[in-house]
């Protein structure tokens, strides 16, 4: 594929995510990994390498196997979608915990790109996800409507240009407010956070916080609290498995506590703010802990 205005990306890695949408993530740094991945003849290991119009990107591999259309089987599919925010150019939904952005390995269950898929074409427009929610985390998702937007749009978040609001429940008693600067996978990264509320129950103490982040590392809250001793409650990766399941059989908790509340950034010259507030699951466990129950 020939580098040009219409699919240009700087970065050789969004090029590809942005050109190349039914590889999922993986499979693509998997191919840069392997040396599959040519820019004008030269095999290109770095994802961060720097294109210019012009380049031709070539990918030496099959893709079938990697080929999400072909086996995942992604179509549209209608689904409810809590908007939030959308106008020519930005689609902005309040995403529900459980339920995946992309088909995975194993049985197929009902995914959001298929439901923004479906409504896209309702709408004569396709959507392109520029930043990422996990499978159990709910709040804002920014969609793109066309490809132009998905560049700004990744170039604004890429750039910290955006600020991202999350509430979250961690084990212990934080402090009133701080900030955590230990890097993950060796790279910089800063949170933020604000203690709204802290909770003394038979399980011990729980801090309701308020979160921002100004980098976007993967699982950048859930890593950056266990790593200093406060773990987001029901998260079993980075957490206490054994605390986890008895504050869901106390609090009826079914995944780990974390939303993302509020999203800002400026596009076109338009300040644009996006508010999802807290879903009933969370306000319940909420409730339950201010009962004592």
């Amino acid at each position: 594929m020939v580098v040009n205005e219409k699919n240009y990306y700087s970065r050789l890695d969004k090029f590809l995510r942005k050109n190349f949408q039914n590889l999922p993530l993986n499979a693509i740094y998997k191919l840069i990994r392997k040396g599959k991945i040519f820019v004008n003849g030269k095999r290109i290991k770095n994802p961060s390498y720097t294109l210019e119009i012009g380049d031709l990107v070539e990918i030496k591999e099959n893709l079938e196997n990697y080929n999400r259309d072909i086996n995942n089987s992604i179509k549209p599919i209608k689904m409810d979608l809590e908007i939030v925010y959308e106008d020519k150019d930005i689609l902005i939904i309040n995403k529900p915990a459980g339920i995946p952005l992309h088909p995975g390995k194993g049985v197929h269950i009902a995914t959001l790109i298929e439901g923004l898929i479906y409504y896209g074409q309702q709408n004569n427009f396709k959507p392109y996800l520029v930043h990422r929610l996990d499978k159990h985390t709910s709040g804002i998702l920014i969609v793109a409507k066309n490809l132009e937007s998905s560049r700004l749009l990744s170039n604004i978040i890429s750039s910290r240009e955006i600020e991202k609001e999350y509430i979250t429940l961690v084990v212990g008693k934080t402090n009133k407010n701080g900030k955590i600067d230990l890097p993950i996978d060796g790279k910089d990264s800063l949170t933020i956070y604000n203690t709204i509320e802290t909770f003394n129950t038979d399980l011990g103490f729980f801090s309701l916080l308020s979160v921002n982040i100004k980098t976007g590392r993967k699982h950048q809250i859930r890593r950056h609290f266990s790593l200093i001793g406060y773990p987001v409650v029901g998260d079993d990766v980075y957490g206490n498995k054994k605390l986890n399941r008895e504050f869901k059989r106390h609090f009826g908790l079914k995944r780990y506590f974390l939303h993302c509340k509020k999203m800002s950034f400026s596009f076109n010259g338009k300040k644009i703010e996006a508010i999802a507030n807290l879903p009933e699951d969370l306000k319940n466990v909420i409730k339950k802990l201010k009962e004592g129950v």
